[in-house]
């Protein structure tokens, strides 16, 4: 009764503890904000910048017939959603396997996991996209959409496999011979115990890296692909809203990595509470 009350009471401690870090991270944010708007409104009146913030909105949505419709910018963060969602999977996917390969007995699969790492790690990726787009791409029918999330994935799955590789490593010798005394083949043994061990340690720079994936997918609008990046420039080249649709772009994209985050930070308390 007593340790289960000494328990309850740790558990408190760290829920008040965390809602305060939150709530530090929040005024910062806004402090930061109002800073940063400080600056833009200052710097708009020593340029004597004509600033037509009302113009955007029409771009975001439009209201027609009673009904509100989706304007060019959301319709393009929506792509943008679309290609880093099939891109994430494709690269833990590239990730996971590459680190499986890199630990392999395998002398084959190791030498082919390090030459696709120092292949990938070691060239732009806008060469890439280019590469696969138009290189790739007529000889294996691959589109427009597939050859941005092709060049994403295998960019963002070399350093994710760095990664993973890492946190399975961090994983203490005494598992495998755990998993291996039970009778378990190497699947089930990543697949049931090393992998959900890695997870709690792999987390945060995973995050770092989906980030890094969403703001790597403005590239793609060099090959033509409406997303917002390329919405915006369209948007750019027939109004001259120049500062206005970059700093509405640079705000949705904010907002899409901030939901990632925190979205991240909510699994990682659950993972640290269910440990």
């Amino acid at each position: 009764m007593f340790q289960l009350t000494v328990f309850k009471s740790k558990r408190l401690n760290a829920n008040r503890s965390l809602a305060w870090q939150r709530s530090a991270d929040l005024i910062k944010f806004l402090l930061l904000m109002i800073a940063l708007v400080w600056f833009v409104s200052r710097g708009s009146v020593q340029s004597d910048y004509n600033w037509q913030w009302g113009r955007v909105v029409q771009y975001l949505f439009v209201f027609e017939d009673g009904q509100l419709y989706s304007g060019p910018l959301i319709k393009g963060m929506i792509l943008t959603l679309r290609i880093c969602a099939v891109s994430m999977i494709m690269a833990f996917i590239f990730g996971l396997l590459t680190a499986v390969m890199r630990l392999s007995q395998s002398n084959l699969a190791r030498f082919l996991a390090r030459g696709y790492l120092e292949l990938i790690r070691n060239t732009p990726l806008l060469v890439q996209i280019f590469l696969i787009y138009f290189v790739l791409g007529p000889i294996l029918y691959i589109d427009r959409f597939w050859a941005a999330v092709l060049a994403l994935s295998l960019f963002e799955g070399a350093y994710i496999s760095e990664i993973m590789r890492a946190g399975i490593v961090a994983v203490h010798r005494d598992q495998w011979e755990a998993a291996y005394s039970l009778g378990l083949n190497l699947y089930q043994t990543y697949r049931r115990i090393i992998i959900p061990q890695a997870l709690r340690h792999i987390l945060p720079p995973l995050v770092s890296q989906s980030v890094s994936l969403i703001k790597d997918s403005a590239l793609v609008s060099t090959i033509a692909i409406y997303e917002l990046t390329m919405q915006g420039q369209v948007i750019i080249s027939k109004t001259f809203l120049t500062f206005e649709v970059w700093f509405t772009i640079a705000a949705l994209y904010l907002v899409i990595t901030l939901t990632l985050t925190t979205l991240a930070g909510v699994l990682e308390n659950h993972l640290k509470i269910g440990h």
